[in-house]
């Protein structure tokens, strides 16, 4: 019944609030609390025939909503590779690692002050000196600033604090059983349970290599989605499984599922098929946050929580700013990063739960910091945007390091749909005159075959435009399509023209005819079949790049006479 009212909730409220321009994020969390014990709960007393439509923190609910966030941190470990975060390692470490003991520091200093014990203030320092990954990476994602200075900065720092959540937890146990001999954690329980940790990571790694990859591939042969869709799943929820066995986050496993996953010819496929499952789990967790919102509590005492807010933001971006620029991004990006990672986490529920179940906060003072992280976690977007809004306002030449010197360019690049005889011709080309191109095949061995030999070809389908979003069809020099499939060709055609007007499109034909239809579709070139055709078509392609005519004539009567030989 609750995955009923909530699937009913997304269908009219988050629209309803999306129209008027809330994000996804906001939608969800109000949706938590209007029909949350504190929403519509509280008429429900009154009302009882409102009580089948509120929206409860269930078990059931609570299970499915961690799934959102394991899906999410699995479709980052698509997007970040292996290589790409060995590139942020001075980042994780060295900006994530300063600003979670600063800001813990500072933290617990200020909760001192206040007049708290000592295990109390530690455990406040720990539990707000997180950040949100999933609001965080939910936001990044929707406005497309992952791969930007900010998203990876942002990234780096959340994943380091997702590491910290371990050591974290143990800390808050020792701090409960201190002075209780039975609760001491002991330093030979700790050892142990890195080492199970470790263990795991490595099983997870393993599993990737030897099973993962292997089974995806088997599936994508079997040119059954829904097969190849219940493989990815498993593979996502194995990873997260054995990480939770081994005291790590759920979500940690998946990202590093991910991430063995990112290099392989699958990854696109992946995050498409798996985009639904992410987006409604997600919001389902958001929901789960909003229900966890004290109205009543703010109503009662709304300057003391608004202080203890607006405090920890102020706090937090007090801190970070400075460290980002230290680590190399400019005054603007660094303000912005501030404010965009200035709320309490959902880790930060867990931890005071967790203090207050062992003595260390009264029930007072829980109730009133999980408001507080409820709240923040509130906040979120709207301090996301002013963020976004004082660096706009700041000197925009402010200089700003590469942060990713590895990453590949943004944009400019060729995306080639189909790569058999006429693809991989064209791939030559492209590749001899040093253009970056990136190419899409919906045959496995194919693709298995060419990224053995170094070619860059992934696999999927480009009739299906979240693919072409993918690869960043909105930055692309050129789109063409070589398929020999021709239907699929022109909703190809349809789909690039009609969502990136701008982007020229090349592609190859069965006959005169279809190549005048393709044209008037909107394509800039279609030239008919066959290997001449391929080479005309690749001169069109390199003028319409923007080398000179002459150039290009030379260039296609070489590599005739090659093709020839």
């Amino acid at each position: 019944m609750q995955i009923c009212l909530f699937l009913l909730a997304t269908s009219l409220i988050v629209p309803l609030l999306r129209r008027i321009g809330l994000s996804a994020v906001v939608a969800f969390l109000a949706i938590g609390v209007l029909l949350g014990p504190e929403g519509l709960g509280r008429l429900a007393a009154v009302v009882p025939q409102a009580e089948p439509f509120v929206f409860a923190n269930t078990e059931e609910t609570a299970w499915l909503a961690e799934f959102g966030v394991v899906f999410l941190l699995f479709a980052i470990g698509l997007e970040v590779s292996t290589r790409r975060l060995w590139s942020l390692r001075r980042l994780v470490m060295g900006l994530g690692g300063a600003q979670l003991a600063l800001t813990a520091l500072v933290i617990a200093g200020v909760a001192l002050a206040f007049g708290n014990p000592m295990a109390a203030a530690i455990v406040t320092g720990l539990a707000f000196a997180l950040s949100s990954t999933a609001v965080v990476l939910q936001l990044l994602g929707e406005k497309r600033q992952l791969t930007g200075g900010v998203g990876r900065a942002g990234f780096s720092v959340l994943l380091l604090q997702d590491l910290a959540v371990v050591p974290i937890l143990f800390a808050v146990t020792a701090l409960a059983g201190a002075g209780r001999a039975e609760a001491q954690v002991g330093a030979d329980a700790i050892a142990l349970a890195v080492l199970q940790a470790i263990g795991a990571v490595l099983l997870i790694m393993a599993l990737g290599r030897f099973l993962m990859r292997p089974s995806l591939a088997r599936a994508a042969m079997l040119r059954s989605r829904e097969v190849f869709v219940a493989t990815a799943l498993l593979a996502a929820l194995s990873a997260a499984l054995i990480a939770q066995a081994a005291g790590l986050s759920m979500a940690l496993g998946a990202f590093l599922a991910g991430l063995l996953l990112a290099e392989t010819e699958f990854r696109h496929e992946i995050e498409i098929d798996l985009e639904p499952f992410k987006g409604l789990l997600l919001g389902l967790f958001f929901a789960t946050v909003g229900m966890q919102i004290d109205l009543g509590l703010i109503a009662s005492e709304p300057f003391r929580v608004l202080f203890g807010v607006l405090g920890l933001a102020l706090i937090k971006a007090a801190i970070l700013a400075p460290l980002a620029r230290a680590f190399g991004l400019s005054w603007p990006k660094a303000i912005e990063l501030s404010l965009l990672l200035a709320q309490a986490g959902e880790f930060g529920f867990i931890i005071i739960a967790l203090a207050a179940d062992a003595g260390i906060y009264p029930a007072p003072v829980a109730n009133y910091m999980l408001a507080v992280v409820a709240l923040s976690l509130l906040s979120t977007p709207t301090l996301a945007e002013l963020g976004v809004r004082l660096a706009a306002r700041m000197d925009k030449t402010a200089p700003e390091r590469d942060l990713d010197a590895a990453a590949p360019a943004d944009g400019g690049h060729v995306i080639v749909a189909g790569y058999g005889r006429v693809g991989q011709l064209l791939g030559r080309l492209l590749q001899e005159q040093d253009f970056d191109h990136v190419a899409v095949d919906a045959d496995p061995t194919l693709v298995a075959s060419l990224r053995g030999q170094g070619w860059p070809v992934l696999l999927g389908d480009l009739s299906r435009r979240d693919m072409l979003d993918r690869l960043g069809a909105d930055r692309a020099a050129a789109i063409v399509v070589t398929m020999n499939d021709f239907a699929a060709t022109e909703r190809i055609v349809v789909a690039a023209k009609a969502s990136w007007p701008n982007v020229p499109v090349f592609a190859r034909a069965r006959d005169a005819g279809q190549a005048r239809r393709l044209t008037e579709l909107g394509a800039r070139h279609a030239t008919p079949d066959a290997v001449e055709g391929a080479l005309q078509l690749g001169g069109a392609l390199l003028e319409g790049l923007g080398v000179p005519d002459e150039g290009a004539r030379r260039i296609i009567d070489d590599l005739r006479d090659s093709v020839r030989d």
